[in-house]
């Protein structure tokens, strides 16, 4: 499985490229104002406005810095038998690939209730990889704030 991989702070993180449409390099946003605070605001992408969720405020509860490396990853979130929607997550120095087969993703055995986004492991040369579980990434409040309401179970 190719797995884009990002970092917060010194962390490295993995998302699989499956569900990834474009990787674009930071821009605008316009403030979404009330909406819970990993919520970096949204844009306009060709037509589609697209909110970004920023993942280092998600992660670890401090903004992404502005580098040369921050991207925009958009990505297709779909829940279970419903529409997909755009999305983008802001990550910083998305700048790499992995290939990953199965068998390397390992169990932390930590399960953390409010954060079912982090997945396994995979641990590599330079140390651990944790895994973004795309589909556990909205809450059931940023599901309401960000999808339809016929969307939402």
């Amino acid at each position: 499985m190719l797995m884009l991989l990002f970092y917060v702070g010194p962390d490295r993180y993995a998302l699989s490229c499956s569900p990834v449409v474009e990787v674009i390099p930071l821009v605008e946003l316009r403030k979404l104002y009330h909406a819970p605070e990993y919520m970096a605001g949204f844009f306009n992408y060709r037509g589609t406005i697209v909110p970004v969720l920023d993942l280092s405020h998600l992660i670890q509860g401090s903004d992404s810095r502005h580098c040369l490396s921050t991207r925009i990853i958009l990505v297709n979130y779909q829940q279970p038998n419903q529409n997909s929607r755009l999305i983008g997550l802001m990550a910083e120095r998305v700048t790499d690939t992995v290939d990953v087969l199965d068998s390397q993703f390992k169990d932390g055995g930590i399960h953390l209730e409010n954060a079912a986004y982090l997945g396994q492991i995979i641990m590599d040369e330079q140390g651990t990889i944790q895994q973004l579980r795309l589909e556990s990434l909205l809450s059931k409040q940023a599901q309401a704030f960000l999808l339809p309401t016929e969307e939402i179970e």
